[in-house]
């Protein structure tokens, strides 16, 4: 159960318009499964022990502490590697100078650009949810004659964690290359995708 600050500032996210958070790049619909490229950028990466489910948390707090330390505004959406417990904020272009360094349980990231297959989500940010999704983009990802997976499917979440359960709206990303293309794709600390 979160705490009463962090609830307390998790409130505020919610009350705040949806659309006074730069987004990272633009969400895909739910129901709707498509390759897309995301921009480079600079992200803050915290990491725990097991199942992201179980840690969200504690995986939030060093992260809150991070840019509200050095004053940094709040970029959606957050992305979250599930089996290995990790978090990612994004840094809108017009924070990058406030970053200062890993410090701590937070390491900051550059990535390059990142070409994923992407299917919209709505409803609660499960596990069963979040598997159940994966296992529907890799089978439209092995339907497709020009592309293939590349990584992991990792969860990417767009809404605050007071929005309800039906209404929140995320997305399920698989790292994709060509076909013909050879090797796989590098994780985020060889430095293709976090």
């Amino acid at each position: 159960m979160p705490t009463l600050p962090l609830r307390c500032f998790l409130f505020i996210l919610l009350i705040t318009p949806a659309m006074a958070a730069e987004q990272a790049f633009p969400p895909t619909a739910p129901g709707v499964t498509e390759v897309k490229t995301l921009p480079a950028g600079v992200l803050l990466k915290s990491t725990g022990r097991g199942n992201y489910f179980e840690q969200s948390d504690g995986l939030f707090l060093p992260l809150f502490r991070y840019i509200s330390r050095h004053d940094i505004s709040m970029t959606t959406p957050v992305e979250a590697r599930i089996e290995e417990a990790a978090m990612y904020f994004w840094v809108a272009e017009s924070q990058h100078a406030k970053v200062a360094g890993s410090e701590g349980a937070v390491e900051v990231q550059r990535i390059p650009v990142r070409r994923v297959a992407s299917l919209g989500v709505k409803g609660g940010y499960s596990r069963d949810n979040f598997e159940k999704n994966r296992e529907r983009l890799m089978a439209w990802i092995a339907e497709q004659k020009d592309i293939e997976a590349a990584g992991q499917a990792y969860g990417v979440f767009w809404s605050g964690p007071f929005t309800p359960w039906f209404a929140k709206r995320s997305e399920v990303h698989v790292p994709v290359r060509p076909k013909s293309a050879a090797g796989p794709e590098k994780g985020p600390e060889q430095g293709a995708s976090p």
